[in-house]
This record gives C-alpha cells, structure tokens and sequence, in this order.
C-alpha cells in the first residue's frame, strides 16, 4: 500500500480499539491505546496506537502526534524500569515500501539485550500469559 489512501475501518488496529478484537493492554487514555505485540520483535515489544483514524503519521494531526509522541517517551520509561534493557528500540513506518504492514498509525517500543538477536517484524506469535505478565510488569512501572 502507498503512502495515501482510504483508511481500512476493517484494520486490526481499528477492530482493537472499537473492543471487537482482544488485546493485552498497557495503558489506555483518551488519545492512544497501549499493548502487547502478539508477534513481538523481543519480549516487552509495546504498541503504542493513536485513537485518531488515520492510515500513517503523514495522516496525523499534529494534536494527536504529540499526544501518541509523549506516551511513546512513557512506554519507553516503563519499559526501562520493568524489563531493565541494555537499549529500547522506538520505530514507526509509513507505508507497505517503509515496513507498515497495519494500515493505522502506531509505534513500536521494543526493548533490547546484547545477547538476544532482534527478532522479525511480524514473526512467530507470543504465549499470551507471558505478555500478560510481561503488560502486568510494564503497566506497574508507569510514572
């Protein structure tokens, strides 16, 4: 998919935030909502998702940019403090050529040690009670 089009009010994202698909929550407030990645890259890999109908940040309001911006800073800090890191890894991609494979904006907070390989954008899902955990621990260090 390009960088424009129609949002896909059928996107998993959007099916997440409407409460018609399951998630494992981080943290929830009026602008974003905060989980698991069911495929993450290393484990504590957080999605931090705009509330906002939009396909990519090209399509963001810049209210609603600096809003998800600063709960970005916030999940990268709870993931310090819950997992204790060697690095945190924050990306975002626009468009299928740059990586985006879920057509609504989000983030990626992903935590990383020396010693464990990165894993791949998409790859093999998660146990669902070690995000659980994990989503416990990191929602517990939130300031």
């Amino acid at each position: 998919m390009s960088l424009d089009g129609a949002y896909d009010d059928d996107n998993i994202f959007a099916k997440i935030l409407r409460g018609e698909a399951p998630c494992v929550k981080v943290h929830e407030d009026g602008d974003v909502l905060c989980f698991m990645d069911i495929f993450p890259q290393s484990p504590g890999h957080v999605l931090v998702v705009p509330k906002a109908r939009a396909r990519n940040m090209l399509d963001l309001d810049d209210g609603a940019l600096k809003a998800a911006v600063v709960q970005v800073k916030r999940m990268a800090k709870a993931v310090k403090t819950a997992l204790d890191p060697e690095g945190v890894v924050v990306t975002q991609f626009n468009g299928a050529q740059a990586g985006q494979t879920v057509f609504h904006i989000h983030f990626h907070v992903i935590p990383r040690w020396r010693h464990q390989p990165l894993g791949r954008h998409g790859g093999g899902q998660a146990d669902m009670d070690e995000l659980k955990q994990q989503a416990a621990k990191i929602a517990a260090a939130l300031d």
